[in-house]
């Protein structure tokens, strides 16, 4: 399987790099964003693309950006010296798919890789589905899950990939309590070290858009045990 890598640590790309090619991998090496971003576009053989954050010239989120623009749906795993919350919900946004916290394991890259690559093979095996079954919905808010497209009591809700993959999963379990971690794994496919503040985020993110043209709750806290969607009983306050 051919890999890109886009990395400008030398010694980085060196224990990558010998690493995965052990492992069976085919990686090629860009050493800045640009050459990277070029290398991408141009090779649509690449199977996913490892990317690094803190890049000469064309950072690993503007590559990551131009990348989804450009609509090249390739699994991209970033990397990053830099844990916080607010940064990893960065990159997410910016396209990726997941993320490694720099230093890390030889060991760890590799689940990551496997762990996207089963997303993807997931994603690219067509599910046949009913009219009556593509439509996911609770009280005035539906989710079609063949355009993935959201709309609230009529009103289209504009939504990012991620947004999406969230509100299928809270849609598909209506009125059952979701712990962060369960929702880690099956939104983001990520069983290690992810900080679940980024699940808070999202779930955030999604309530402002669904709550936009009405205010009536429909995500739930729990506290102390993670996220409920449900409807908003007529005695409940919504504020």
């Amino acid at each position: 399987m051919k890999l890109l890598l886009i990395e400008d640590e030398p010694a980085v790309v060196s224990v990558i790099t010998r690493g995965l090619s052990e492992a069976g991998y085919e990686v090629s090496v860009a050493p800045d964003g640009n050459s990277g971003l070029q290398m991408a576009l141009q090779n649509p053989s690449f199977r996913l693309i490892i990317l690094d954050v803190m890049l000469p010239g064309m950072n690993g989120i503007e590559v990551c950006r131009s990348l989804r623009n450009a609509q090249l749906e390739v699994p991209i795993l970033m990397l990053t010296a830099l844990g916080t919350t607010e940064n990893i919900v960065m990159g997410l946004d910016s396209g990726a798919d997941d993320y490694l916290v720099k230093p890390f394991k030889l060991q760890e890259l590799e689940a990551r890789i496997r762990s996207l690559m089963r997303r993807k093979t997931n994603v690219d095996i067509p599910v046949p589905v009913t009219p009556s079954t593509a439509i996911l919905s609770l009280a005035d808010l539906d989710l079609d899950t063949d355009t993935k497209s959201a709309n609230r009591n009529g009103k289209n809700i504009q939504l990012t990939a991620t947004e999406y993959r969230l509100l299928e999963y809270l849609l598909k379990n209506p009125r059952k309590v979701l712990s962060r971690l369960e929702i880690l794994e099956q939104v983001w496919g990520i069983e290690f070290n992810m900080s679940t503040k980024v699940v808070d985020v999202y779930i955030n993110y999604l309530r402002k858009k669904i709550n936009k043209h009405n205010p009536a709750e429909l995500i739930h806290t729990v506290v102390g045990l993670g996220y409920m969607i449900r409807e908003t009983k007529a005695d409940e306050d919504t504020h």
